[in-house]
């Protein structure tokens, strides 16, 4: 807000084009820092335990992970190439609709907190426990230095590429209704994000707050699934997969500039469709603090 207030000399017009474009780049880069988050905590937790006779091992880790970014780029030219080719057969406003559709699909996932505590905790233990198996077969003399090494390399490798598929998947939608240079800057300021975050979890050994980050995160995403919600709704009724019910009293008060910052229509479908995806969301918070406290863990924020 304040940089919007320097640069527009004062409090913008809310009804003028091309203001949501830096809001774009923000909600792009928000989400690829949560992704960013989320796999730095797996390759910290594979690399916690190995001390200084092991640094041999962070080295096939690293090369995983950078593999896994290049495998994620060559997923985003092919997932282009596909949606490209149906634009040909099918309409651009049903093809905006399913990709919207899939990217809020995405955002859900990665939004659910249930998710997180019973999955999530799932794989980065089914990893730790993968690094320690390579670290035990390590000091066998039956196993060859190239099979520890392929093995770590493929322990990178699915650290990083799980969250640069969901990633591209997300994005996609994006691309559709924004182009794609404005993908490019979001995920710009994801990598740099991240890349900090990296560098100080890694290098300097700092330790991070990463609870508080993934929820600060997590709550910023959830304003932007609320957007793409009545969005994506408004899109599905313009395609005519969903009835349009208008509510002529709540027109009266909701302001058109609320449809182009925040997507509220004064619709039934979009409304409900963004109170669905509200409750689910904090509904999945609760239970997983409910799933904790039965559990015997203390609730932490």
């Amino acid at each position: 807000m304040i940089w919007q207030a320097l640069s527009q000399a004062g409090n913008p017009d809310p009804l003028a084009p091309h203001l949501g474009l830096s809001a774009a780049t923000i909600d792009i880069g928000v989400l690829v820092f949560r992704e960013g988050l989320e796999c730095i905590l797996v390759l910290a937790a594979i690399t916690a335990t190995m001390g200084a006779s092991n640094h041999d091992y962070r080295r096939p880790v690293a090369v995983g992970a950078g593999a896994a970014f290049v495998a994620t780029l060559v997923t985003w030219w092919v997932a282009i190439g596909l949606i490209d080719d149906l634009t040909q057969k099918v309409s651009a406003l049903h093809l905006q609709a399913a990709t919207g559709l899939l990217a809020i699909l995405v955002l859900l996932l990665v939004m659910n907190w249930f998710f997180h505590k019973v999955y999530w905790t799932g794989w980065i233990s089914a990893h730790t426990k993968k690094k320690q198996g390579l670290l035990d077969r390590a000091k066998s003399t039956e196993v060859s230095k190239a099979d520890l090494w392929w093995g770590f390399v493929l322990l990178g490798f699915t650290s990083l590429y799980r969250e640069g598929f969901e990633v591209v998947l997300f994005l996609q939608s994006y691309r559709l209704k924004r182009g794609g240079l404005i993908v490019l800057y979001g995920v710009l300021l994801g990598l740099l994000l991240s890349g900090i975050v990296a560098v100080l979890t890694f290098l300097a050994h700092r330790r991070l707050p990463y609870r508080r980050m993934l929820v600060l995160t997590g709550v910023m995403l959830g304003a932007v699934l609320l957007v793409m919600v009545g969005e994506q709704a408004q899109e599905m009724q313009l395609a005519h997969w969903l009835p349009t019910t208008p509510m002529p009293r709540l027109a009266a008060v909701i302001p058109p500039w609320m449809g182009l910052w925040f997507s509220v229509f004064p619709t039934v479908e979009t409304l409900v469709a963004q109170a669905v995806a509200g409750v689910l969301v904090v509904g999945s918070y609760f239970a997983a603090s409910l799933g904790l406290r039965r559990a015997g863990h203390p609730h932490r924020s």
